[in-house]
Order: C-alpha cells, then sequence, then structure tokens
C-alpha cells in the first residue's frame, strides 16, 4: 500500500484570503515504512511572509524570492502523488492549501477521501490527550533533534514515524495479522534494499563439510537440496 506523508509551510493559516504555500515536503511510504523516495521544494508565494511566520518557519521574503512558482512545483508534486493516499497531521488545513494552490493552476483538486488526518487519528487512540506532532513525538519516544524550526520535509519524516506508531509500529508493519497485502493469507513483509555487498561466510570448511553430509542423509527430496540451501 503506497502514501504519501506530506507537510506543507505556508505564509498563513488561510488559503482564501490570500495566504500560499511556502515549502513542500513529501515522504512516500509503502505498508506504513519509508522507502526513501522524497519530494521537497521551497515555493515563491509572491507576498511578503510575516514575521511572526517567519519565527515558526524561517523562511523570509527574502530566502524565498528566487525560489519557483507554483506554477511549476504544483505538478511536480502531483507526479510524485500519483493515486496515493495523502497522510497529513491536521489534514483539513494542508489540503485547503493544497486545493487552493492546484485551483489556481486550473488542475483536479484532491477529493477528501484521498487524505488521512494522524491528528484525528490520534485523537481516537489517545482521548483528551496533546496530539500536537511534538506531543505524539515524546509519546512515542521520537527523536527532535533535527527539529529547531517547523519545516515541511523534516516534519514529514517525523510523521512519517508517527503515523506507523500510530497504525501499530513495527509489529504493524510486517502484517503478522495474516491477511497479506494482497488478501490471501500471506505474511507480506516490507521490501528492503539488497547489501551492497554480500557478508563474509562465517562457516568452517569442517562445518560445511559436516552439513553437507546432514543434507546427503536426507535425500534427494531435502527443502535444502530443492531451494539450493546447502
Amino acid at each position: 500500500m503506497r502514501e504519501i506523508v506530506f507537510d506543507t509551510e505556508t505564509t498563513g493559516l488561510d488559503p482564501n484570503n490570500g495566504d500560499r504555500i511556502t515549502e513542500l515536503g513529501c515522504v512516500e511510504i509503502v505498508d506504513y515504512i519509508p522507502t526513501g523516495k522524497t519530494f521537497h521544494a521551497y515555493v515563491n508565494p509572491q507576498r511578503s511572509v510575516p514575521k511572526e511566520v517567519v519565527d515558526i518557519t524561517g523562511l523570509t521574503t527574502e530566502f524565498l524570492a528566487d525560489k519557483p512558482l507554483f506554477d511549476e512545483v504544483g505538478p511536480e508534486f502531483v507526479a510524485f502523488v500519483g493515486d496515493a493516499t495523502l497522510v497529513a497531521h491536521n489534514a483539513p488545513f494542508d489540503r485547503g492549501f493544497i486545493n487552493m494552490e492546484l485551483a489556481r493552476l486550473g488542475m483536479d483538486i484532491y477529493p477528501d477521501n484521498r487524505f488521512k488526518d494522524t491528528a484525528r487519528i490520534a485523537r481516537a487512540k489517545f482521548p483528551g490527550s496533546y496530539v500536537s506532532l511534538d506531543a505524539l513525538c515524546k509519546r512515542f519516544d521520537i527523536s527532535l533533534d533535527t527539529r529547531d524550526k517547523h519545516g515541511a520535509l523534516i516534519d514529514s519524516f517525523l510523521l512519517a514515524e508517527v503515523y506507523l506508531e500510530l497504525m501499530g509500529g513495527r509489529t504493524r508493519a510486517l502484517d503478522l495479522s495474516g491477511q497479506g497485502a494482497g488478501g490471501d493469507g500471506k505474511v507480506m513483509f516490507p521490501a528492503r534494499p539488497a547489501r551492497a555487498a554480500a557478508l563474509a561466510s562465517r562457516q568452517t570448511e569442517s562445518e560445511r563439510v559436516a552439513h553437507a553430509a546432514f543434507i546427503d542423509e536426507m535425500g534427494e527430496n531435502a527443502l535444502w537440496k530443492k531451494l539450493t540451501l546447502q
């Protein structure tokens, strides 16, 4: 199951009152595990950034002045997302800004059912508790050392970890429910990249000979021989 965990930084709180996106960060996950694929862009909002927002994001009007417009960033974002579900913390906020920017370009907007809101999931799981991203990182012992300002890509990485924990943690990612990714009852493990170089064998020659003799005693139908594991 492919999903995109994403975050936006903006000039303010209201996409219908002139506020614009200043940064987009996306992390691709498959079966709740990051694949290593990301999308990130700073965006020239074509307006000034208020000081109170700069204090939160660190993104100044001057820094953003030479960055690409959403006209360029938007189609790249849509291509990266593809048909994946979008996961965000307080998703209605990010959805509002993304759809406002896409509508400005005459592009299709995303329907509500394309989004998952981790804040809503957390409120249902921990009623009465604080469910800010910071609070959830502390709850799940996720380090905030890399975060001195709000940044879209950094927050997306943190949210990907929080989302995994909200959905059951590492054991949930291994899909031990017996349903499997395809619903056929197989246990599915998340893909991992191959090692750059194979590990050196620690088996001694005498151990290898003894193991081969042991397999031979089982006959030609031994599983090790069928799978060439001897």
